[in-house]
C-alpha cells in the first residue's frame, strides 16, 4: 500500500505526460503479483467494493469527530478523501500491509468486523496513504492519468503497440497476472473470446474546418447523419447477442425485444434510437427507455426502438477492424442486402463539397440528428480517438440567456471552487424555474470571479448547494430542447455549456420559459 500511496502523490507532483509514463512504468517493473493488479485495476477504474462507500467513511469520521467541524471541512476541502485524511490522526506507527492483501482481507471482512478492520487501517496510515485508501472506494482519484495513459505506460513497459492491450483489455481478468507475463515475455499474449467481451470503440473529434478539413479532398470521405441516440455495440453470436453502451456497460436488460430479435455471428457498431425507422424519435423519447431495467410487454410496445449501423468490427469470425472503413461499408452493404430489422444500415450522405455537407448538417427543423458524421475511407477501426479519421459537425449550437440560481463546487483541480451552476428563466407566474446545469465554457479567471460570486451572493444552502441571489444572466449554448417531466420548468437542455456571462445584462431582459418554448419547441 505504501508504494501505492508513493505512486499516486509522485503523479500528482508532475504535469509531464513523459514523466508520469515513466513514474507507472517503474511501478510496475518494482512492484510484485498481485499487488500491481490491483493497482492497475485502481488507476483504469477497474476495482469495485460493493461493501465499502463514501457514505462508509463519512459515517466513520464522525464518530471520530465533531460533525459541525467535518461538514465546515468538507465544505471548505471539497474533497471527502482530503478531509478524512486531514481530519483522522494516526494512532499506530506500524507498517501498511501490501495492496492486495489489504484489499483480500476487506474482501473478507463483513459488518463490524469490517469496519474496525477499516479503522485499524486508517489508524495505521498517514495522511497522504489514507487519502489513496480512500479513493480506492470512492474513486475519482483525479491525478491527471487517464486509463489510456496507464495502458500506454503498459505498452511501453512491455515493449508491445498500445492497439494490441486495447483489444484484449476488456477480456482480461484482475489480478492481470497473465497480462504481466506476457509483457515480460514470461508467458504468451492473454486470449479472448471475441463475442465474449465489449470492444473499445472508436471516436470522433470535433470538427474545426479550417484546421481539419479545408485542404481534403471530399472524395476521400464519406459522412453520416449523427443520429439523436446512444452509441452501442451489438455484439452477436450463436448463444445469443449482447449489448454496450459506449463505456462498456451491458444495456441488453433494457432491450430485451431487440437481442432476442437479432440473429447472426458478428459485432457491429451502431446507435441505439427511439421509435422506429421510418419515423426515428428523440434522446429524450429514448431516455424513457434507457431508465427501465425489466421494461413490460405492455411498456416496450408503447415505447418501440431500434439500431442504425454503421461500422462492423467482426463478421463471421473475422477480424475487420484492420481492414479500412471502405471494406467495412461493403461488407455491410452485403449483410443489409435484405431486411435484418430491428437492425438498419445507416445512410450515407452523398456529397460533393464541404459548402453543400454544411448545408445538411445544419438543418435545424429536424430534431433526429444532431449533424453529421465525416470518417475517411481508408480508416481502420482503431479503439480510442485518433488523430485525422473520424470527425463529428454538430449542427451550430442554440443560445439563450437566463439566470444562475444554484452553485455546487465542482470536483478535482476544481474542487476548491464553486463551478457547477444551475440556472434558470421566469414562467408565467414571475417564478424563477431552473432549465438546466452547466460546468464548462468559462474561462480560469472566469471561474475565480463566479466562484467569488457565489461565496459573496449566497442566501442559502442545501448541504453541499448554496442557492445564490437570482442577479446575474449568463449566456447558454445547447444543442437541442426537449420536454421533461423531471423539471419544475417542463423543459431540459441538452449539452448547456457557458458562452458568455452577462455581468452586466439586467435579469428582466431575459426570455421567459413561454418565449423558449415557442422558439425551440413549435
Amino acid at each position: 500500500m505504501k508504494a501505492f500511496s508513493n505512486l499516486l502523490s509522485d503523479l500528482i507532483l508532475t504535469s509531464s505526460r513523459n514523466r508520469k509514463l515513466s513514474l507507472l512504468a517503474e511501478y510496475f517493473s518494482s512492484t510484485p503479483d498481485p499487488d500491481r493488479g490491483y493497482a492497475l485495476a485502481a488507476l483504469t477504474g477497474s476495482l469495485n467494493f460493493k461493501n465499502i462507500k463514501a457514505s462508509f467513511f463519512k459515517e466513520l469520521i464522525k464518530e471520530k469527530k465533531d460533525e459541525y467541524l467535518f461538514d465546515l471541512s468538507y465544505d471548505y476541502v471539497g474533497d471527502l478523501a482530503e478531509t478524512i485524511s486531514l481530519l483522522w490522526d494516526q494512532k499506530k506507527d506500524a507498517n501498511m500491509p501490501s495492496l492486495s492483501s489489504l484489499l483480500e482481507r476487506l474482501t473478507r471482512s463483513k459488518n463490524e468486523e469490517l469496519k474496525s478492520d477499516v479503522i485499524d487501517i486508517l489508524d495505521m496510515s498517514t495522511s497522504d496513504q489514507r487519502w489513496a485508501f480512500i479513493k480506492l472506494f470512492t474513486g475519482g482519484l483525479r491525478i491527471g492519468v487517464s486509463s489510456r495513459i496507464v495502458k500506454q505506460a503498459l505498452a511501453n513497459y512491455g515493449d508491445v503497440d498500445l492497439e494490441q492491450i486495447e483489444k484484449i483489455w476488456h477480456g482480461l481478468q484482475l489480478p492481470y497476472i497473465d497480462l504481466f507475463a506476457w509483457l515480460e515475455k514470461k508467458g504468451p499474449k492473454p486470449k479472448i473470446s471475441v463475442y465474449d467481451v465489449f470492444h473499445p470503440m472508436m471516436l470522433a473529434h470535433p470538427l474545426v474546418m479550417e484546421k481539419d478539413l479545408t485542404a481534403a479532398n471530399p472524395k476521400d470521405f464519406v459522412a453520416e447523419y449523427k443520429w439523436d441516440g446512444i452509441r452501442v455495440q451489438i455484439v452477436s453470436h450463436s448463444e445469443g447477442c449482447r449489448l454496450y453502451s459506449r463505456t462498456g456497460d451491458e444495456v441488453s436488460k433494457s432491450f430485451p425485444e431487440i437481442i432476442k430479435a437479432i440473429k447472426g455471428n458478428f459485432v457491429l457498431d451502431g446507435e441505439l434510437l427511439a421509435g422506429n425507422n421510418a419515423e426515428p424519435k428523440t434522446f429524450n423519447d429514448l431516455q424513457q427507455r434507457l431508465n427501465k431495467k425489466a421494461p413490460s410487454q405492455k411498456f416496450i410496445d408503447t415505447n418501440p426502438c431500434f439500431i442504425k449501423v454503421y461500422d462492423v468490427l467482426f463478421f463471421d469470425g473475422i477480424d475487420l477492424r484492420d481492414k479500412p472503413l471502405s471494406e467495412r461499408k461493403k461488407v455491410l452493404n452485403s449483410y443489409f442486402s435484405s431486411n435484418r430489422s430491428p437492425l438498419f444500415l445507416s445512410e450515407t450522405i452523398e456529397f460533393e463539397t464541404w459548402e453543400f455537407l454544411d448545408k445538411i448538417r445544419d438543418i435545424s427543423d429536424n430534431q433526429v440528428h444532431e449533424g453529421v458524421m465525416i470518417k475517411s475511407t481508408p480508416s481502420l477501426y482503431i479503439a480510442g480517438r485518433p488523430r485525422g479519421k473520424w470527425f463529428k459537425w454538430k449542427r451550430n449550437p442554440k443560445n439563450v440567456d437566463a439566470i444562475i440560481m444554484y452553485a455546487q463546487r465542482g470536483h478535482g483541480k476544481r474542487s476548491s471552487f464553486y463551478s457547477d451552476y444551475t440556472f434558470g428563466v421566469f414562467n408565467k407566474e414571475r417564478e424563477l424555474v431552473p432549465i438546466g446545469k452547466a460546468y464548462s465554457g468559462f474561462t480560469d479567471e472566469e471561474l475565480t470571479r463566479l466562484d467569488k460570486f457565489v461565496r459573496t451572493k449566497s442566501v442559502n444552502r442545501f448541504g453541499p448547494v448554496r442557492e445564490v441571489e437570482k442577479t446575474l444572466v449568463v449566456e447558454i449554448a445547447f444543442d437541442d430542447v426537449s420536454f421533461s417531466k423531471r423539471h419544475k420548468s417542463g423543459i431540459a437542455l441538452r449539452f448547456p455549456r457557458f458562452k458568455r456571462i452577462r455581468w452586466d445584462k439586467p435579469t428582466n431582459e431575459v426570455e421567459t420559459l413561454e418565449q423558449i418554448k415557442k422558439s425551440f419547441l413549435e
